[in-house]
């Protein structure tokens, strides 16, 4: 972790004293302290208030924080590899394609296309790896009126993506 950091503050940001508590606790289970998993980083939010930390600048830190944890994680603890291979999931990704959902309500195209580039992006190692369990665990809105995915289609693609992601 870059130590001695300096946040950037905005008119509206991540409360400055959750956010220095967490890295905290982020340097020191990196000097072998108190553990804080990758997982605990992930699933934190921080109140937003007013001459608080920018966002983007946190989230950013805390990417390099998680890749740090995982990699310094007992053996047992480190993400596995998916079943498949990374280049060939990712190419399935890219292909995949979903019908509209016409008059009925369907998932927000940005939202299901905003999470598939990030499960693209854990798999090429530019940002944190996407577990299955995230993607099991994954949520999107719904529009009525917009362009929209056939949740039925997404909800089974996802099945099948969460199963090639389960670690061997």
């Amino acid at each position: 972790m870059r130590t001695g950091t300096r946040l950037p503050v905005a008119l509206r940001g991540y409360d400055r004293a959750q956010v220095d508590g967490l890295l905290r606790r982020i340097g020191d289970a990196l000097r072998g302290g108190t553990a804080v998993t990758a997982d605990e980083v992930r699933r934190t939010r921080f109140d937003v208030v007013l001459r608080g930390y920018q966002p983007r600048a946190v989230d950013e830190l805390l990417r390099e924080c998680v890749l740090e944890l995982q990699a310094a994680a007992p053996l047992g603890r480190r993400p596995r590899r998916p079943r498949v291979h990374p280049g060939w999931l990712i190419s399935w990704i890219q292909n995949a394609r979903f019908s509209g959902s016409g008059v009925r309500a369907g998932y927000d195209v940005r939202d299901v296309d905003a999470f598939l580039d990030r499960v693209i992006d854990g798999l090429r190692g530019t940002a944190a790896p996407v577990t299955a369990r995230d993607v099991r665990e994954s949520a999107f809105r719904v529009v009525r009126f917009g362009p929209g995915y056939d949740e039925r289609e997404v909800d089974e693609f996802l099945v099948q993506l969460a199963g090639a992601l389960e670690p061997r």
